[in-house]
């Protein structure tokens, strides 16, 4: 099911700045679209071919096996997603990510984390060795109900072109928390479990490149910097830095014990701040020095330098529940978004604290210190969704629109 402007656009947060919340005489239509699906959804992401515009995966969190995964579309004539395809899929996909290829040289695949890391081939009609539709077996490949048939285009079918599996020495392997796609090198993919390693995949040869024992704990994110660097996120509260160029090094870059992000103190240890998990990570593709970090229940998001190790750039503040997910602009050095389970996604300017060009690269304890005396960063603009907003995306190729999900429903919104 699929509607469009229900609800209220993004709110200015600043007198005059001329955010998304008013643009003249263009309908609400036009900002807001929704879709409905029949579950729970967890798992979002935008495709990145140009091609595609306005298409997305979603998965859902279902405590059972079988669960699904959709492929969704805006259609900009009618005001309307829907659904183009959908497949079964083992466990909820705790990821979905399209293969980071903006001009469609290479094939259209679709990647999911859960138990394994699946590599998914989707297929038009067009194509030759086209994916049935409705294929059988493992590819769990169905055609939507009530999309092609007679007198209309066939959709497209998609196909379980690879599983892959970390553990070398069994059929069983730690559950995928999370993955990243190398933007820079797509060959690669990176996966994070709760086996405290990270696994780095040459999807081509469909072959371990590299497995490093990451962190003391689960860890819960990774996320590229580059074409061989890699940062991740764990329970133990650290966030280090891996270069796949000196494997047996990693650079910590924050822990959530000193750098103030936890706030549990340790009865056992003298009172020593006890480390708190971090959740996510997000770097920053368009100024690689800044990644942003989730602490686990916690309602603020953590700004880091990795240029200053340690101590945070600045802290954003404005959430009145825990933050669940942070996305970097993809088009500006000074822009993140974040939401969380207060229903809102903020979106929020960094470029006074350094991120931007008109920002000193080595003043940012001072400008962080500056905002902190003045009671903190205020976000510039606001989305109040409908629930507690459990994933938020902002689209690479198309940097006007971000992408939520709460509840059974996605959300698209123009910025």
């Amino acid at each position: 099911m699929a509607g469009g402007g229900d609800g209220d656009a993004w709110a200015d947060q600043e007198q005059g700045n001329g955010g998304g919340g008013s643009r003249g005489g263009e309908a609400k239509r036009s900002e807001i679209y929704t879709y409905e699906a029949g579950w729970h959804i967890y798992g979002m992401n935008w495709s990145v071919r140009r091609d595609k515009k306005y298409r997305l995966a979603i998965a859902s969190l279902l405590e059972q096996l079988s669960n699904r995964v959709e492929v969704v579309q805006l259609d900009e004539a009618s005001g309307d997603i829907a659904p183009v395809l959908a497949f079964d899929h083992q466990y909820p996909p705790t990821k979905t990510m399209f293969i980071p290829d903006p001009h469609a040289l290479r094939p259209d695949l679709l990647a999911t984390s859960a138990d394994h890391l699946r590599i998914w081939r989707i297929a038009g009609p067009d194509d030759e060795d086209a994916p049935s539709a409705n294929a059988t077996g493992n590819s769990g490949s169905v055609r939507c109900n009530g999309v092609g048939g007679a007198g209309q285009q066939q959709q497209p079918g998609v196909e379980l072109r690879c599983e892959l599996n970390g553990n070398r020495n069994s059929d069983y392997c730690g559950p995928l928390t999370s993955f990243d796609w190398n933007d820079a090198d797509p060959r690669r993919i990176g996966t994070s479990s709760i086996d405290t390693t990270c696994t780095i995949w040459d999807v081509e040869r469909e072959a371990v490149d590299t497995q490093l024992i990451a962190h003391d704990k689960e860890v819960y994110d990774i996320a590229w910097g580059g074409a061989g660097v890699f940062a991740s996120v764990s329970a133990d509260g650290s966030v280090r830095v891996f270069d796949l160029r000196d494997k047996e090094h990693s650079t910590i870059i924050y822990e959530s014990g000193s750098g103030g992000g936890g706030s549990n103190s340790g009865a056992g240890d003298g009172g020593a701040a006890s480390p708190t998990p971090l959740v996510r990570l997000g770097w920053n593709k368009q100024d690689p020095r800044y990644m942003a970090t989730i602490i686990m229940d916690s309602p603020k998001v953590v700004v880091l330098d990795i240029r200053y190790p340690t101590l945070p750039v600045v802290e954003l503040h404005r959430h009145h529940a825990p933050v669940n997910a942070i996305a970097w602009a993809p088009h500006s050095s000074c822009h993140i978004c974040t939401a969380g389970d207060d229903s809102q996604a903020l979106i929020w300017d960094l470029s006074s604290m350094g991120t931007g060009s008109n920002g000193g690269g080595n003043g940012n304890g001072n400008a962080a210190a500056a905002a902190a005396a003045e009671g903190g960063l205020d976000p510039i603009l606001a989305y109040t969704a409908g629930a507690e907003i459990e994933q938020l995306q902002w689209s690479a190729t198309q940097p006007d629109w971000v992408a939520i999900a709460f509840a059974n429903k996605l959300q698209i919104l123009r910025v």
